[in-house]
């Protein structure tokens, strides 16, 4: 290759590294480098000689767009191969419409704009949610200004989830209003997503979960980066997913089922399996390892799409959402007959998990947000069958989530993780 960033390219590329030699040698820094190496008595190639001696400091600049040419002694701007793009190039340029300090929405070309995630670990606070709320609200001038959107952006990971720092300040002052009022406003957050009039794509890549999960499983179609770790984590925390990811796996279940046996009894042994699945999937706390591995466990749908190569994500996206509205895209419409799994299948949940505490292999607290998820995923005690409606299962998601969070275990299982980083069996 004849330029760095050519030879960067083919390295993260080819090999897979998060970033090519040039890259790694800019975190070293060049200068420091350099002299190490002359104290050493090494020799040092004549193009860094070069960058130093025209006063330069690094081999990149203007956040990876311009590199440093040693033949020219000049930056020159890096060619962006074909479909390959960054939500920061659209930004240069004058892409932002709006933004708050955790979120922007960006135009990103061809009538598709970008919601773009940016806070610390793309954590899912009021900021995210009000902005996503307003962008995809049907009598909102985005909706009207663009024909699609996509949902992801350039930070490692595209969500940790929500940002249970929040959550526990509200608790320990007992601000449970506050409490309801954020459930709510997340659960209005996805169903905007789910039923904007304009096709909404999620892009997941490095780590979606939690409520980052809850995002992705209510868009139309998800655009996954092959190096995925998608999970509805809650459970490790004494809580359960409280922004539609409960309903949406219900409905998944439902789905899958009758698609084996339309007009199979609402606790046939489809239902039974492909709900069990998806319980485990949750109150296992279950995380994929690959998008492939997202698929099976039951996050990502058949019909979506797959990228190996992650500086291809956005476009890849951005060309399903095109495709989706140039096929003349329709909103599913909220559902009102949902046939509940009902008690026989929450039994079965209830006496699987009777026998994990059996053998000790789960706590007497995790028995207890163990069930409150089958509770959910079944629509409750209600009989096999019985046409339940999407707001119903949000509403026992809802309720179930502030029960747990009135729960001094799970207070303390929020507080460990946010200080260790790590899950706590209490």
């Amino acid at each position: 290759a004849d330029d760095a960033a050519s030879v960067d390219r083919a390295m993260r590329a080819g090999f897979n590294w998060e970033m090519g030699p040039f890259q790694l040698w800019d975190e070293a820094g060049v200068r420091r480098t350099v002299d190490r190496m002359k104290t050493a008595g090494e020799r040092v190639s004549s193009c860094a000689e070069n960058l130093l001696a025209a006063g330069a400091e690094s081999w990149y600049r203007k956040s990876g767009r311009e590199c440093f040419d040693p033949v020219s002694g000049a930056y020159r701007a890096v060619p962006r191969a074909e479909g390959v793009g960054r939500v920061a190039d659209f930004r240069a340029s004058g892409g932002v419409v709006r933004q708050n300090a955790g979120a922007s929405l960006v135009d990103i070309g061809d009538g598709v704009a970008c919601l773009e995630l940016h806070s610390n670990k793309s954590a899912i606070g009021e900021d995210i949610v009000r902005l996503v709320a307003e962008t995809l609200d049907p009598e909102g001038d985005s909706v009207r200004s663009f024909s699609a959107f996509v949902i992801g952006g350039d930070a490692e990971q595209f969500s940790v989830g929500a940002n249970l720092m929040q959550l526990l300040l509200s608790i320990q002052e007992d601000e449970w209003d506050d409490v309801e009022f954020a459930v709510r406003a997340f659960q209005r957050m996805t169903a905007a997503i789910k039923f904007c009039p304009r096709p909404v794509v999620v892009a997941p890549f490095g780590f979606c979960l939690g409520g980052g999960a809850e995002m992705a499983l209510h868009a139309c179609r998800r655009q996954a980066h092959a190096e995925l770790y998608m999970g509805l984590v809650e459970t490790g925390v004494g809580l359960l997913p409280g922004g539609g990811g409960c309903k949406e796996m219900t409905l998944r279940a439902v789905d899958a089922a009758a698609s084996v046996r339309g007009e199979g009894r609402s606790e046939s042994v489809e239902l039974m399996q492909a709900l069990r699945r998806n319980f485990e999937s949750i109150a296992m706390s279950k995380v994929s390892t690959s998008a492939a591995e997202a698929r099976r466990l039951g996050f990502l749908a058949p019909g979506d799409g797959l990228s190996m190569n992650r500086e291809r994500l956005l476009a890849d996206a951005k060309q399903l959402a095109r495709d989706l509205a140039a096929a003349g895209y329709a909103p599913p419409l909220p559902r009102n007959d949902v046939p509940a799994p009902g008690e026989n299948i929450l039994a079965s949940l209830k006496l699987g998990v009777h026998m994990m505490r059996s053998g000790e292999y789960i706590s007497d607290h995790d028995v207890k947000v163990a069930n409150r998820v089958a509770y959910v995923l079944c629509g409750g005690n209600v009989t096999p069958g019985a046409p339940v409606s999407e707001q119903y299962l949000l509403d026992l998601e809802r309720e179930a989530f502030l029960s747990l969070c009135g729960e001094k275990k799970t207070q303390e299982r929020i507080a460990f993780t946010l200080k260790t980083g790590k899950p706590l069996r209490n």
